[in-house]
């Protein structure tokens, strides 16, 4: 009989024999295998089929390996041409790993990969098998450079799978934004009103800066960054930045949080008017120039405006930058506080005395002056009394008799020129003054000058239809109506008398009121009766037609005897 202890161990080997001479061998699955031999090219590892395989020497270079490891291994072939079998370690690795990842993606997990370059468009990860990561997915805020990614290992989500592929795409901002919601809920359940709390600064715009706190997103408000003028966050916050801040408001709800920089530190404007009471002087450095005033901060979070038109008494200033400069100290005058608005406005000129306070004093009216022609327009010359200080000198105060049309026709810019102080207006800071008034009027003693019935001598100096102008002795001019050019009829003033002709004439009206000397060439000759009676004659002429004021003859005479030139009498 045979002995049942020594049966079993023999039935044992035996059927191990059997196994591992009749087992099957199936391309595509992973078998185990032994190391027989390390080569400088590759690694012959046996399988138990009837022959071994080569395996690159490169698919082991992260492992120490000895004759005698056994290795899983991927049977990719049987049979090559040449009849060897074929096998791949990585193959294998890459197939226990995506079966791995495909559990976790259908579970809903993370992988953890290392990221091993960047190519276009995003990162390539090794996550067991290759995978790659949009730049879309990297981080929450678009990173600028991907290149400080590589080399660093990360969490996951697998978001895209192509398993006949066997491609991946991968999110890293899905996992950023997960814990950030964690985070997020975390913060509104236990931040309160008036906590104060670090963050980073996230984003900046136009009307402020988003502050991220612990996975929460704060909005501050440019309004809440200072006390004091900002045109934009970008002067106090930077990209990146760490703050300090104050919760203003928290709706839980909408998951929105209001942040305050300025509520850390007190109110600058609570006792403004004690501080900086109206007339006080100040001193503070200049912020911003605008068309219309300068900003001055006189402490921190507080800035007044100088409006262009405080800036000097008699300067006529046109911007601010003119004369100031940004970052300049300049001292100050308080004119006014509005604490609602938060404004104080200043005033520099204030720190001087006005000039135009005691200028009755330094220009009584009837002083005689002499000063510089600065500027001509149409209506008057301005003459340079002193710095910023001028005085106008209006046409009608040019000349006594002269109508002047525009006072280039006497005086000219930059020359010196005498005149009197008529009158001041302090309020509006005019000085009136005239150059006629320094001779006296020469039709107060007209009566002496001229009588009716005198020859005098003259040269036209203007034509009208109605007749022609005459300079006369002592810069007065005559008239002498068209009726009185001659004893026959006159159609036209310029087919009997033109501009600078020298004539004789006998004076036959004398209007000391009216400012008119009427003369007249025909009666010449006329005897002391026949004078009288063109006298009268001449007096019944309409004065709004027929015999003109010099102030309205003039206006309608011609300076010209051009026959284009046609001029009519008011009817």
């Amino acid at each position: 009989m045979s002995n049942p202890a020594v049966a079993a161990p023999i039935n044992e080997e035996l059927s191990a024999l059997i196994d591992e001479h009749f087992r099957e061998f199936n391309e595509g699955s992973i078998v185990n295998g032994t190391i027989l031999d390390i080569r400088p090219q590759v690694v012959v590892v046996d399988i138990g089929y009837k022959s071994e395989g080569a395996i690159p020497v490169s698919e082991f270079e992260d492992e120490e390996i000895e004759v005698g490891d056994e290795v899983e291994v991927l049977l990719e072939r049987l049979e090559d041409d040449e009849g060897l079998i074929v096998l791949s370690k990585e193959k294998a690795a890459h197939k226990q790993n995506w079966d791995k990842i495909m559990a976790v993606y259908e579970a809903g997990g993370l992988v953890k990969g290392k990221v091993k370059s960047a190519v276009k468009g995003g990162l390539m990860v090794n996550v067991g098998v290759e995978a790659f990561l949009p730049g879309s997915q990297v981080d929450i805020i678009p990173p600028r450079d991907l290149q400080e990614y590589v080399g660093n290992v990360y969490e996951f989500k697998i978001v895209k799978v192509n398993d006949d592929r066997k491609n991946l795409v991968l999110s890293r901002r899905e996992v950023i934004e997960a814990e950030r919601a964690e985070l997020r809920q975390e913060f509104l359940r236990t931040v309160t009103v008036g906590d104060k709390v670090e963050g980073q600064v996230k984003n900046i715009t136009d009307f402020g800066a988003f502050v991220d706190l612990q996975g929460m997103d704060g909005l501050l408000h440019i309004t809440d960054m200072s006390w004091g003028r900002i045109s934009h966050p970008s002067e106090m916050l930077r990209i990146g930045q760490m703050v300090e801040v104050q919760i203003l408001d928290v709706d839980r709800e909408k998951e929105r949080v209001s942040l305050g920089f300025k509520q850390m530190t007190d109110n600058p404007w609570a006792d403004i008017e004690a501080r900086f009471p109206i007339g006080a002087e100040v001193a503070g450095k200049v912020t911003k120039l605008l068309p219309y005033g300068a900003f001055i901060e006189i402490e921190k979070g507080v800035e007044g405006l100088v409006h262009v038109s405080e800036l000097s008494w008699v300067k006529r200033i046109t911007r601010p930058s003119d004369v100031l400069e940004l970052d300049q100290e300049i001292k100050a005058v308080v004119l006014g506080i509005s604490i609602e608005e938060q404004k104080i406005s200043l005033g520099v000129r204030q720190l001087e005395e006005n000039p135009w306070d005691a200028i009755e004093a330094r220009y009584p009216i009837g002083k005689e002056i002499k000063g510089e022609v600065r500027n001509l327009t149409a209506y008057g010359a301005f003459v340079g009394l002193e710095e910023g200080i001028d005085g106008m000198i209006h046409v009608s105060d040019l000349s006594w008799t002269r109508k002047i049309n525009h006072p280039s026709e006497i005086l000219k810019k930059n020359e010196e020129v005498e005149a009197v102080v008529l009158s001041i207006d302090k309020e509006n800071q005019r000085v009136s003054l005239g150059v006629k008034q320094l001779d006296n009027d020469p039709w107060s003693d007209i009566d002496g000058k001229f009588k009716v019935g005198d020859l005098v001598k003259g040269t036209v100096a203007k034509i009208a239809s109605f007749g022609a102008f005459v300079s006369l002795d002592g810069d007065i001019d005559g008239l002498i109506h068209i009726s009185q050019l001659s004893e026959e009829h006159v159609e036209k003033v310029k087919d009997v008398i033109k501009v600078g002709d020298d004539v004789d004439a006998r004076v036959i009206k004398v209007d000391k009121i009216e400012r008119r000397i009427g003369l007249s060439i025909k009666a010449v000759a006329y005897t002391e009766e026949e004078l009288k009676k063109e006298s009268a004659s001449f007096e019944t002429l309409r004065p709004s037609s027929d015999l003109v004021g010099l102030e309205q003859a003039f206006n309608l005479a011609s300076t010209s005897n051009d026959e284009s030139e046609e001029w009519s009498p008011s009817e």
